[in-house]
């Protein structure tokens, strides 16, 4: 893998740039992935290089289109960051299944090569992991196992920490999703997708952000056993507990909801995963976690309608400022 600049325009439009990461080949042939890049806003008249940095990793059937979130972080002082993960979005090739890993720690390569190049290419050396969803558990585990000594802190915006249902559902599945996980990784999981979701953010049904929907299905992927078995193993490893050692601020919405139709519930719950969970795991990622619910916001809470939008972004700015920025001055 080389680490040389090889920037070009991105989908986005001006100023994103995006450059490709060549990894090594998996069962389907050809695996890359893409980091795109939103430089930082420097301060009037300054020549000097930005040395803070985000690295933003997307969830399950996403990819990278938050520009608002970028636009934030850059207007700090940030060069912001983005991976579209193997197999995702700007990643995704006509060869490949959507999405699928038979292993989270798949997802480390990628993660390592976009730090190496933030940190010795680029050369910052105060840098925050931003995760959505499952992306969450996977940032999680790599930032647990390696611990990088540039990382300053670390944003979960509604990480997935469990699988849905009660704890004798999650317990009897559980050993045969791993038989099955290992003879058939490729069995189709069955599941009903209302559509709700993604209805309730894009512009062209009922809500207010654009993004590709070949990359971000209204129905969602199609899930398979190897891949949901090493979601469980990673929720195992996480339940263990983590360690991750700098300030982690963990979001979610205020509570879940299942509506049967496009209705305020789907505007304002989450309606992907189960907030109870993601408070119950929370501080299963390290001994530095701050939680925060905000009532009103979405899944993806940065996609939030307006005002718990607000309410997210405040939440960010008070723990950058208490932990994160003030760790990086003393």
């Amino acid at each position: 893998m080389s680490s040389e600049t090889t920037w070009v325009p991105d989908v986005l439009g001006e100023p994103y740039l995006a450059e490709t990461l060549t990894l090594p080949d998996d069962h389907e042939g050809e695996v890359v992935a893409t980091l795109v890049h939103r430089p930082g806003v420097k301060p009037k008249g300054s020549r000097k290089k930005l040395t803070k940095a985000v690295l933003h990793v997307h969830g399950f059937a996403d990819y990278f289109f938050q520009t608002e979130f970028a636009e934030w972080w850059a207007d700090r002082g940030y060069d912001f960051y983005a991976l579209d993960l193997r197999k995702y979005g700007r990643s995704l090739r006509p060869h490949q299944t959507p999405n699928y890993v038979g292993d989270l720690k798949e997802h480390f390569d990628e993660i390592e090569e976009a730090w190496h190049r933030i940190v010795v290419r680029d050369g910052h050396d105060h840098v925050v992991l931003s995760a959505h969803s499952t992306g969450g558990l996977v940032v999680g585990l790599w930032a647990n196992a390696f611990q990088p000594e540039q990382l300053a802190g670390v944003v979960l915006n509604s990480p997935w920490t469990d699988l849905a249902g009660g704890t004798l559902l999650r317990a009897a599945s559980t050993p045969v999703l791993n038989q099955v996980g290992v003879r058939q990784p490729m069995r189709e999981i069955k599941r009903q997708v209302s559509g709700f979701y993604a209805r309730s953010l894009h512009r062209d049904h009922e809500g207010e952000w654009d993004f590709d929907l070949l990359w971000k299905p209204v129905q969602s992927f199609t899930i398979y056993a190897g891949w949901l078995r090493a979601i469980r193993h990673g929720h195992a490893e996480l339940h263990r507990g983590l360690d991750i050692r700098c300030p982690v601020l963990v979001l979610s919405s205020g509570r879940s909801s299942t509506p049967a139709e496009l209705d305020d519930d789907a505007h304002g719950t989450d309606i992907v995963l189960d907030v109870a969970q993601i408070r119950q795991w929370a501080t299963a990622f390290g001994p530095h976690v701050t939680y925060v619910a905000v009532e009103g916001a979405r899944h993806d809470v940065v996609l939030s309608r307006p005002g718990p939008r607000a309410q997210v972004y405040e939440e960010i700015e008070t723990w950058r400022a208490a932990y994160v920025d003030r760790s990086s001055e003393s």
